[in-house]
């Protein structure tokens, strides 16, 4: 791995590449190709995963400079987010050459197959069953809150493959494949209108032996690597380049890379959350000034409320990006963060707009995508792990605050009632 001496170095190579090699005319697929073979789709991995092996601070001069190109950033999605940074850690060679370059390039799309009807925030309670048979794995059971399932082509599995062993110490970590006749992905419909999410039920679905990660029964502590770095993105916010969806379901590898970037700059007609950040405190200030609300003490004091939050979690997300962590909760509290300031914005809108909260789409006259945010501000405290879990973790891991009373950690999972 060469050295980085300054941010500035950073952004001048990304800016020579681009103009290397950008073209508006270039199909997505290529154009992503291209984007992977330079180590900059996905610099936090380690050279031998397609990454530069940087920090999460170099990684954002990257994704920066990328948008300040004005050109399309690398695959969004689960893939990239969380199942590439896990393999990388815990994967073998084989597995890395295997899963890592069709992520980076957008050829498969993934989902993340954890939560699941009676486990959800006690995830180690969860009981799809994973039965070895010769050189493959039978996974039955159901789970939920599967982002992005409909168009996945693998999902990050976590089942039970020994039920004797103490809960947390008998779940193994599986790639699967999502097109086969085992797997019944059923989309879930939000009262935002959108179907990101889906519940996915397996019924002998099978699962290579090669496709489990890390070691038999080590699946907890995979899962906890996923969890960690989904946690720390969420609270981090995205890239303001333009973005695509990869896979084979949604197959734009033919775009033209211009379109995109072209698309990205229209005004959204709705069903999709603008990304909570101080692009959208501007604008929340721009609306209520063009309204005459600026003048009204109670807003402009949570107007600063949330200015300070935004602020605070600037900082925090510094912190989290050192590779030597103050208290190693930082990704939680991130995500805390990050719920706090969908409901601050929720009810900064709303007390700016008033009245006209009522009314969404071509109704309304002022902004149509506040209504998609006050309606999709319920989830981001939930989906990730609960606030309540968060705090969990931040009291029994950080301040060494006592456990809950529960069985003992050693308990074979068959012996401990079950939540039905």
């Amino acid at each position: 791995m060469s050295a980085v001496d300054s941010p500035a170095e950073i952004e001048d190579q990304v800016r020579s590449w681009v103009d290397d090699h950008w073209d508006p005319d270039l199909r997505l697929g290529d154009w992503w190709q291209l984007l992977a073979d330079s180590g900059f789709a996905h610099p936090m991995l380690p050279e031998n995963a397609g990454g530069k092996g940087w920090g999460q601070s170099q990684a954002m001069r990257v994704m920066r400079a990328l948008a300040a190109a004005d050109v399309v950033g690398p695959p969004t999605g689960l893939g990239y987010m969380l199942a590439a940074p896990t393999i990388a850690e815990h994967g073998t060679d084989e597995q890395i050459e295997r899963y890592i370059p069709n992520i980076l390039n957008g050829r498969e799309a993934w989902c993340q197959l954890f939560s699941e009807p009676v486990a959800g925030s006690d995830l180690a309670g969860l009981q799809s069953r994973a039965i070895e048979d010769g050189d493959e794995w039978r996974v039955t059971g159901q789970k939920v809150w599967t982002s992005q399932g409909n168009i996945a082509d693998l999902g990050m599995l976590v089942a039970r493959t020994d039920p004797d062993a103490p809960k947390h110490r008998g779940l193994s970590y599986f790639v699967l494949e999502m097109d086969q006749d085992g797997v019944d992905v059923r989309p879930l419909k939000e009262m935002t209108g959108r179907t990101f999410f889906s519940e996915v039920f397996m019924d002998d679905a099978i699962v290579a032996a090669d496709a489990m990660i890390g070691d038999r029964g080590d699946g907890w502590r995979v899962a906890n690597t996923t969890l960690a770095v989904e946690r720390a993105s969420i609270g981090a916010g995205m890239a303001s380049y333009a973005k695509a969806q990869p896979g084979s379901k949604v197959n734009a590898f033919d775009r033209r890379v211009g379109d995109v970037v072209e698309r990205s700059k229209r005004p959204s007609s709705g069903g999709h959350a603008p990304n909570v950040g101080m692009k959208l405190f501007d604008r929340y200030v721009e609306l209520g000034r063009s309204l005459g609300r600026l003048e009204d003490p109670v807003l402009r004091q949570e107007l600063m409320e949330l200015y300070s939050d935004l602020r605070v979690n600037r900082m925090n997300i510094q912190r989290a990006r050192q590779k030597s962590q103050r208290t190693g909760g930082e990704p939680n509290i991130a995500k805390l963060i990050d719920g706090e300031l969908h409901r601050r914005f929720r009810d900064v809108s709303l007390r700016i707009i008033q009245a006209d909260g009522m009314l969404s789409g071509p109704s309304s006259s002022t902004d149509p995508t506040i209504a998609e945010l006050v309606l999709y501000a319920q989830a981001p405290p939930i989906y990730g792990g609960t606030d309540q879990i968060q705090r969990n973790i931040l009291g029994e891991r950080v301040l060494g605050l006592p456990k809950e009373p529960g069985f003992d950690k050693n308990t074979p999972f068959s012996e401990l009632p079950k939540n039905v």
